[in-house]
């Protein structure tokens, strides 16, 4: 009773003091192992700095985490004003009002520099198309009237120019070569028509180089196949010509399609921007892209009966595939490789030519104007060989 001894207190404290110095211990170790970078120094942001990477007060560069969410805010914020709304505007010709003009459409374009006076702009071809005259909408409502340098229809890409005067933002132009599957990409445009200007969306990097054929007449056959990213950043109708960005801001592709089918969704593309450049670089300098040509009307050969293979074009069983000429021009390339009606086309350039899509694509993709080409055909069922040298189209 009222007894007091410190000893037994003294002891107690002893056995609690080495366990609490040895968890100190391991939880430094632990921030050490887990942190490296941490050092306990004040860090302050730097606009300047790149992603991820903080300036210490000593002017030791180190990187952080960053937060997302608030990187993308500043992004969008940047990139958004070089992001414009285009008005296709069409003269009417019916009974009513004939010669009236009226908004014919609308997409998206991306402004990419300014130059003398002039701010350039990249859309869709599909955009453009059939416009008698052209006006873009800016981030702040301003409508200019726009000049068309040129347009191409296989890339679906055209290029547009205005006064700069009202214009301070342009886009920076990144790379497409070196794209991930999973990064992230956003979406920038004007879905279903100014109203929604400057709508955004975030998705990723679905797919590269996608192959999707086109068919331009709508008869039914393709015409050409466009290398494509995919991705699942929302795409609508408006959006075409906007920009697709990635992280850091830099544009890496031109929105230009979507497939639209109730069983497709999250599926939208985009022209990748190291395709489009040297397309935007010829439109902005000649307003045309300069492609070499045969002049020839050709169709694949597996739109032929396969006992026509046989019967008609008297084709050998070790031929697979083709394509074969239906007209030519006279005084082209081909009418001076000796080529004829009927001729089956089966190698071009020393590739494998089974449809249109395989000629076309090496074409007017690898060769250039006045080389010259070999050509293996078929004529009456004899294999026979030509060179050819490519002309420009008048």
């Amino acid at each position: 009773m009222g007894y007091y001894n410190d000893k037994p207190a003294n002891k107690k404290w002893g056995g609690w003091f080495l366990p609490i110095i040895i968890g100190l211990g391991v939880g430094i170790l632990l921030m050490l192992v887990v942190f490296p970078n941490f050092t306990g120094k004040n860090v302050v942001l730097d606009n300047d700095d790149e992603q991820g990477t903080v300036t210490t007060e000593d002017g030791i560069r180190e990187h952080i985490n960053v937060d997302v969410s608030t990187q993308i805010t500043d992004i969008v914020e940047n990139v958004s004003p070089a992001v414009v709304g285009v008005t296709n505007i069409q003269q009417r010709s019916d009974f009513w009002q004939q010669g009236e003009a009226s908004e014919a459409g609308t997409g998206s374009g991306v402004i990419y520099k300014k130059e003398d006076g002039y701010a350039y702009i990249v859309t869709n071809h599909h955009v453009v198309d059939g416009a008698d005259m052209l006006e873009i909408v800016l981030s702040d409502d301003t409508n200019l009237e726009a000049e068309l340098l040129g347009s191409d229809l296989f890339t679906d890409l055209a290029v547009l120019r205005v006064k700069d005067d009202n214009i301070d933002t342009t886009i920076e132009m990144g790379s497409s070569e070196n794209l991930k599957v999973g990064e992230p990409a956003i979406a920038i445009g004007n879905p279903l028509g100014h109203m929604f200007a400057g709508s955004v969306t975030q998705g990723i990097i679905s797919g590269k180089q996608r192959a999707i054929p086109q068919d331009f007449n709508q008869d039914g056959r393709p015409d050409w196949q466009a290398e494509v990213i995919q991705t699942d950043a929302a795409i609508n109708p408006g959006n075409s010509g906007g920009a697709l960005i990635n992280i850091d801001g830099q544009l890496i592709g031109i929105n230009s399609m979507k497939i639209s089918q109730n069983i497709a969704q999250g599926i939208g593309f985009a022209i990748p921007i190291d395709t489009a450049r040297p397309i935007i670089e010829e439109l902005e300098k000649t307003g045309t892209v300069t492609r070499p040509y045969l002049g020839v009307e050709i169709y694949s050969l597996d739109e032929v009966p396969k006992v026509e293979w046989k019967n008609t074009l008297k084709l050998p069983d070790s031929v697979e595939g083709g394509v074969y000429i239906w007209s030519i021009e006279p005084l082209s390339p081909a009418d001076q490789a000796g080529l004829d009606r009927l001729d089956v086309i089966t190698e071009f350039a020393g590739k494998p030519v089974l449809n249109i899509l395989d000629l076309r694509k090496t074409l007017y993709q690898e060769l250039k104007i006045d080389e010259e080409v070999d050509i293996v055909y078929y004529r009456d069922g004899e294999r026979f060989e030509t060179t050819v040298k490519l002309d420009e189209q008048k």
